[in-house]
């Protein structure tokens, strides 16, 4: 029989050096905060304690990026922001920390792969989804005014489904039924246009879970193109 060979065993590190370890990559994590911390006082609202929307106009001109911009939308995803046009200090920290941005040029590139990772299907929904809440500025507010809701499907929806979202938005603007959308019938929009082909509506059911307002755009878009 062959003999085993003896194999040495790895050489454990000491303490110290364990320790060392920990204090240099501790150190180089609090240097990236400081650093992200900067950043943010560039653009904060000393008074208010966070960015407001003239500081989200000025990074966004820094950055050379209109501030209309679907990723800024969805960077405020990324940051979990909670109120529209509004980025705390513990927001600012979560998403640039995720998005490995410690200086405003690692910022401008982190954007193309923050909109391929929202263009996962499973973040996209969430995006979507997100995009509708952060439009709640009141309290208790559960629903959207139709202008805003029709500037919201053409800023996140209008790459992916263009003339779906058109026809959309123009029948939004003309019906009289509904002054504001709530978070239901939003999602459904969404739903809607990945489930149903345009313009034939072939597999649309009205006796399916869709909201009334998709049956009424849907006798509306039949009529129009009878």
């Amino acid at each position: 029989m062959p003999r085993a060979s003896k194999r040495k065993a790895a050489p454990l590190r000491s303490p110290s050096v364990t320790s060392a370890a920990d204090n240099r990559a501790g150190k180089a994590k609090s240097k990236e905060i400081e650093r992200i911390d900067n950043l943010f006082v560039l653009y904060a609202n000393n008074s208010l304690g966070m960015i407001d929307p003239e500081g989200i106009e000025a990074l966004c001109s820094d950055m050379k990026v209109q501030h209309t911009d679907v990723r800024i939308l969805m960077l405020a995803w990324k940051m979990n922001a909670q109120k529209q046009g509004y980025f705390t200090q513990e927001e600012w920290r979560t998403g640039l920390k995720a998005l490995h941005a410690d200086n405003l040029n690692k910022l401008k590139k982190a954007l193309p792969e923050l909109e391929k990772e929202v263009g996962t299907p499973a973040n996209f929904e969430d995006f979507y989804s997100f995009a509708f809440r952060y439009c709640l500025t009141e309290e208790k507010q559960k629903s959207v005014d139709i202008e805003s809701i029709c500037e919201l499907l053409d800023l996140v929806l209008g790459s992916q489904f263009r003339a779906e979202v058109d026809s959309l938005i123009e029948y939004l603007k003309i019906q009289s039924d509904y002054k504001v959308i709530n978070w239901d019938q939003w999602m459904n929009f969404l739903r809607f246009f990945k489930e149903i082909r345009f313009p034939d509506f072939e597999k649309y059911d009205a006796t399916q879970a869709w909201p009334l307002i998709l049956d009424n755009f849907v006798d509306w878009m039949k009529e129009k193109h009878s």
